[in-house]
């Protein structure tokens, strides 16, 4: 399946060079958090990249309809996009995913039909009475019958040219952002739900790294220190997406804020999980402004060449 899943890529997206790629032109757009100026907003996520004429969209949302509605509010035609990326398998991250694909089949067929996700994401997360609690064991059958292919990493590999995975995360630092009470069925047996498939999306630009996490179960800290080891400690530009800082505790945040800070970040976007008074608290402590870091909402969009725009409600 593997053999075949990794023909099949190639065949629709053709083959890259192993040569690095630096994205020069990029914009990041916000469809699904909590805040919306246009559009829907709910408890979830999703964005899409558009970077040197490629796209790529980063999550699908919590409920089905979420982000088919918000791209069709924003003027943006997912049926141009082939690839996704899962971030990780809670439902409020994949919940638009079979919607998705199956309005934007109609006008194409090869439109969102590959997903990349990482080691873990499929294992089994048993409730206590016996019952399934990861929708993507069954949601992976139904994506696969319309035609369309999972790819599974387990370490950084690069997507598009200049747009890297990070697969699962290294966590040297003691970043607890999962509750603790659920369990998985890891080929070690059954464990505590780490969320050990937690994954984000990094674009190596001409001003340094873009880093987009669906909800940063794995720790910004940890994310952006696997990233300055894999790519020779380039200055993180920007940080996109959920945080999972909204039950962080003042000396949390304020050490969160001094580790980013030392990694020469210039602009944050605070989506999803990060929580109004972390980004609040974040963007004091590094010496940002309402310019350089905001709260996320649907419509919000990043670019490399003009920073934030980000919307009536969170400006």
């Amino acid at each position: 399946m593997r053999v075949r899943s990794l023909f099949l890529a190639l065949c629709l997206f053709g083959w890259h060079s192993a040569e690095a790629s630096v994205v020069t032109t990029l914009k990041i757009t916000v469809l699904s958090t909590m805040l919306a100026d246009e559009g829907v907003g709910e408890w979830g996520f999703a964005a899409l990249i558009e970077a040197d004429g490629q796209q790529l969209l980063i999550d699908t949302g919590a409920r089905p309809d979420t982000v088919l509605q918000n791209a069709h509010e924003l003027g943006i035609d997912l049926s141009r996009v082939r690839t996704v990326v899962l971030t990780h398998f809670h439902d409020d991250h994949v919940g638009g995913l079979m919607t998705l694909r199956s309005a934007m089949k109609k006008r194409d067929p090869t439109a969102l039909s590959m997903t990349h996700v990482a080691t873990g994401i499929f294992y089994s997360r048993p409730k206590p009475d016996g019952g399934e609690n990861n929708t993507m064991v069954t949601l992976r059958a139904q994506y696969e019958a319309t035609g369309a292919i999972f790819v599974e990493h387990s370490g950084f590999a690069e997507v598009i040219p200049g747009i890297w995975l990070t697969g699962p995360v290294p966590r040297p630092f003691p970043e607890r952002n999962w509750s603790g009470s659920g369990k998985v069925l890891t080929p070690a047996g059954l464990v505590e739900d780490t969320v050990p498939e937690d994954q984000s999306v990094i674009v190596e630009t001409t001003k340094g790294l873009v880093i987009i996490t669906g909800c940063g179960h794995a720790g910004i800290v940890n994310i952006v220190t696997d990233a300055d080891v894999h790519f020779g400690h380039r200055p993180v530009f920007a940080v996109i997406g959920g945080l999972h800082l909204l039950e962080a505790t003042d000396t949390k945040l304020a050490w969160t804020a001094d580790r980013r800070r030392q990694s020469g970040l210039r602009y944050l976007i605070g989506a999803r999980s990060t929580s109004i008074e972390a980004v609040y608290r974040l963007r004091n402590r590094m010496g940002l402004d309402r310019k350089t870091a905001v709260v996320g909402a649907v419509g919000a969009s990043f670019s490399l060449a003009d920073g934030i725009h980000p919307g009536k409600i969170a400006q």
